[in-house]
């Protein structure tokens, strides 16, 4: 196309573009651009996160070294702080409040040590995921990687502080009387499925903590509950052996309280099966699979808006 100046000249005009009509999507597609941190598909995202294992474990390895930095007993506080919660709970409920009906004292001891370590990390990786985002979104803005590296991560130093402190959980069943049998294999799954069901509660908790930064100050209150509900001080059949037997069922099936039991069991000499729920393992099993699984769908689902607004 051509048009005539003023001055008697010719100017040749710039031939239609071929993007001239297209939508911005339209144009992002032709030229290959996708939106910033959107949402890959589900199967793409467990490839993603696989790809990023290895940055998982360092960071949850950082963050368990950095945690007690700053204390003159350094990591020793990762079993301190569970067993001095061990020594009020027994000094309260046990001595006081008379918790341990129908336990020898070789077993209340290891019972209520085991409890409060099990629970503890239960505890520690819901209040660690609630933070997952809102404390870290210095990098989720930063950087680009699939966000539930976070909440995995936090939940796998949770469980290296476990490990570290089972050496104690040990020496204090040992020292009660009970030394190790076969039984004690079965800690690792227990340890497995608990870490998944954890992991998922995480995960949970980081999405709802990504879009609500106060539920941090509300979580403590909801643990406390939980662990008064699920026996961590006391036998949930022998202290509601006067009330309907729906009531210590109930209680018995909930996630914290089955993982505590099978812990106790696999420990405990004098811990028998008769203190355990019926289909105790499918029960293990069945929250582990669902919380892990539908945790991760669930934050999954919120990829692209963390860290944004």
């Amino acid at each position: 196309m051509s048009e005539t100046t003023h001055d008697g000249g010719v100017a040749v005009s710039a031939p239609p573009s071929p993007d001239d009509g297209l939508s911005p999507a339209a144009l992002a597609a032709k030229h290959g651009l996708s939106v910033s941190g959107a949402r890959p598909g589900l199967v793409a995202y467990v490839r993603q996160l696989w790809g990023r294992r290895h940055f998982i474990l360092a960071f949850s390895q950082a963050k368990l070294t950095a945690q007690y930095s700053q204390a003159k007993l350094g990591q020793l506080w990762q079993v301190v702080t569970p067993l001095l919660n061990a020594l009020v709970y027994f000094l309260i409920f046990g001595m006081i409040l008379q918790a341990d009906r129908g336990m020898e004292m070789e077993v209340y001891i290891p019972f209520l040590v085991t409890g409060v370590f099990v629970f503890t990390f239960t505890q520690s990786s819901v209040m660690a995921g609630v933070r997952a985002i809102s404390g870290n979104i210095g990098l989720v803005r930063a950087l680009h990687f699939p966000r539930a590296s976070l909440p995995v991560s936090f939940a796998l130093q949770q469980l290296q502080q476990l490990l570290f402190s089972m050496l104690v959980v040990f020496a204090v069943v040992v020292a009660c009387g009970s030394y190790p049998t076969l039984s004690w294999v079965l800690i690792v799954p227990v340890l497995v499925l608990q870490f998944f069901f954890n992991t998922g509660l995480a995960l949970i908790m980081a999405r709802l903590g990504a879009k609500t930064p106060d539920l941090a100050q509300l979580m403590p209150f909801v643990m406390r509950t939980w662990m008064y509900a699920s026996g961590v001080m006391f036998s949930l059949p022998v202290m509601l052996e006067d009330q309907p037997a729906w009531i210590a069922d109930v209680l018995q099936w909930n996630p914290a309280a089955v993982y505590m039991d099978l812990m106790r069991f696999a420990l405990i000499d004098d811990y028998g099966s008769a203190y355990l729920p019926a289909h105790v393992w499918a029960v293990a099993l069945g929250w582990a699979v669902l919380v892990a699984v539908g945790g991760f769908v669930y934050f999954w689902k919120a990829e692209e808006r963390y860290g944004r607004g």
